[in-house]
C-alpha cells in the first residue's frame, strides 16, 4: 500500500466517545452499563456503552425504551461542550499527521497518509501509532480502518471495533468486500436491504455479479452506485475542507403537536433562530428544507427553492410553511420539527430589493433584533405569537450546521 500508486486512507472512528469522554471524569462506572441521554421523557439516547449495547441499546432509540431495555443502565446528562472541546483537540492532532484531512462528525474523520509513509512508517505501524498516541494524549479509545479506498476503510473501522484495527490491501480489497453482508455498503439502509434481500441478494459478492440493469431497474441510481462498490470502485478523494452547506435548527416536543397554529409558530420560532445565525455568519440560502418526524418517529423532508437568496425569518417561514401545506392531511401527530436553510452563499453586501414593504419592514427589525441579542445575549426575544403559543420544555433544542452527529 505503499506504492505511489495505492492510496492509504485512513478512517479514525472514536469507541462510543460521549460515553468515554464522561469516564475521564468517572473512572469508577467503567464496566458499567452507560446511557448518554438528556433529561425528558422524549430524549433520545445519544451514546452507550458497549455493555449496554449487549442489551440492545442504541443511539438515536427512545430512552424510555432504551430504559426498559437495559434497567440497571446509568444515564449520564450530555456534556456537549467538553464533547466539542475534545473534538477539536483530537482533529487538531490529526493535522500533524497529515494536512489532507476530512472530518465527519465530531469522532471520526477520513485521514490521507499517502505521503507520511516515510514519517509514519506502513500502514500497520501507523493505524497502531494513531491508536497509542490518541490512547496517551487523549484517554480514549479508538478504531482504525485503513485501505485504498475511503469507503472500505470506513467499513474496516466499523469492524475492528471496539479500540482495535484492521487493514486491507488492495490485493485483497474484493475478497474482503465480497464477503460482508450488503447491508454493509454505504446507502443500504433497512429498506434497500429489505429490497435486495427480496431480489434472493444477501452477501456484497452476490450483489457485485448481479447485472447492472437488473439492479438498475430495482433501485434506481442507487443500484448503479452499489453495483460501482460491489467491485470495489470508490473514486472520492479524501476532502480537506467540508465547507458548511447548510445551517438548520429542530425540537422534539414534550407533547405532540397536531394543530396548524402551533406548527406554524414552532416553525417561525425556528426561521428565527436559522436566520439569526445566517446573518452573523455573513451567509444567504437559496432553499430551505422541513423536517417533520411523526409519532411512530417516520420521518418526511421536503426542500424548495426560495425567489432570491435571503437570511430573513419571514421569507424562511412563508417558503417552508408552503412545504408543511403541500404535505396534505397529515397522518398523525408532529414530534418533531426542523427548518435547515440549504444552499449557503456569502452575503457579497448587495441587497435583493423587494417591492414589498412589508418585507423591509422586517429587515430592519430583524436588523434591531441582532443588534439587542449583541449587547444583551441572555435576552430572550422572539415573535410575539411565538411567545404566546409555544408550549412546555423541549427535550432537543439543537441549532447545528451539517456534519455534526449523535454518538
Amino acid at each position: 500500500m505503499g506504492s505511489a500508486r495505492a492510496p492509504i486512507i485512513a478512517h479514525v472512528d472514536m469507541d462510543a466517545f460521549y460515553v468515554e469522554a464522561e469516564l475521564l471524569d468517572k473512572p469508577q462506572l467503567r464496566g458499567r452499563k452507560i446511557i448518554v441521554a438528556a433529561e425528558g421523557g422524549r430524549s433520545v439516547v445519544l451514546s452507550a456503552s458497549y455493555e449496554a449495547r449487549a442489551d440492545g441499546v442504541r443511539s438515536a432509540i427512545p430512552l424510555s425504551r432504551a430504559q426498559q431495555m437495559s434497567p440497571e443502565a446509568v444515564v449520564l446528562p450530555p456534556q456537549m461542550s467538553r464533547y466539542r472541546e475534545l473534538s477539536a483537540a483530537i482533529m487538531s492532532y490529526f493535522d500533524t499527521l497529515t494536512a489532507v484531512k476530512e472530518q465527519l462528525s465530531v469522532d471520526e474523520a477520513f485521514l490521507d497518509l499517502t505521503g507520511a509513509v516515510r514519517r509514519l512508517g506502513p500502514p500497520q505501524q501507523m493505524a497502531r501509532r494513531i491508536r497509542a498516541e490518541i490512547r496517551e494524549r487523549f484517554g480514549l479509545p479508538a478504531s482504525v480502518g485503513i485501505a485504498d479506498r475511503k469507503f472500505i476503510a470506513k467499513i474496516a473501522s466499523t469492524q475492528a471495533k471496539p479500540d482495535g484495527l484492521l487493514i486491507v490491501p488492495p490485493a485483497q480489497r474484493l475478497e474482503f468486500l465480497h464477503r460482508l453482508e450488503v447491508s454493509a455498503l454505504w446507502g443500504v439502509g433497512p429498506k434497500t436491504a429489505e429490497t435486495l434481500h427480496q431480489m434472493g441478494l444477501r452477501t456484497v459478492e452476490q450483489l457485485a455479479h448481479t447485472p447492472r440493469q437488473t439492479l438498475i431497474r430495482r433501485l434506481g441510481a442507487t443500484g448503479e452506485h452499489l453495483h460501482q462498490l460491489a467491485w470495489g470502485h470508490d473514486p472520492r478523494a479524501v476532502t480537506p475542507v467540508r465547507e458548511e452547506k447548510s445551517i438548520g435548527a429542530e425540537e422534539t416536543f414534550a407533547e405532540d403537536l397536531t394543530e396548524d397554529d402551533d406548527l406554524s409558530a414552532e416553525l417561525l420560532h425556528l426561521a428565527h433562530r436559522v436566520a439569526a445565525r445566517l446573518r452573523a455568519a455573513g451567509l444567504t440560502a437559496e432553499a430551505v428544507s422541513l423536517k417533520l418526524r411523526w409519532r411512530d418517529f417516520s420521518t418526511v423532508t421536503r426542500t424548495s427553492t426560495l425567489r432570491h437568496p435571503t437570511q430573513s425569518a419571514p421569507v424562511l417561514h412563508h417558503a417552508v410553511m408552503g412545504l408543511l401545506t403541500s404535505l396534505g392531511q397529515r397522518p398523525q401527530p408532529v414530534r418533531l420539527l426542523g427548518l435547515r436553510a440549504e444552499r449557503l452563499h456569502g452575503a457579497d453586501g448587495t441587497v435583493q430589493l423587494s417591492i414589498d414593504a412589508h418585507e423591509d419592514s422586517w429587515a430592519d427589525a430583524e436588523r434591531a433584533l441582532d443588534a439587542v441579542s449583541q449587547r444583551f445575549p441572555h435576552a430572550a426575544l422572539a415573535p410575539a405569537s411565538v411567545l404566546r403559543r409555544r408550549h412546555g420544555p423541549r427535550t432537543e433544542d439543537t441549532d447545528s450546521p451539517t456534519g455534526e452527529a449523535g454518538h
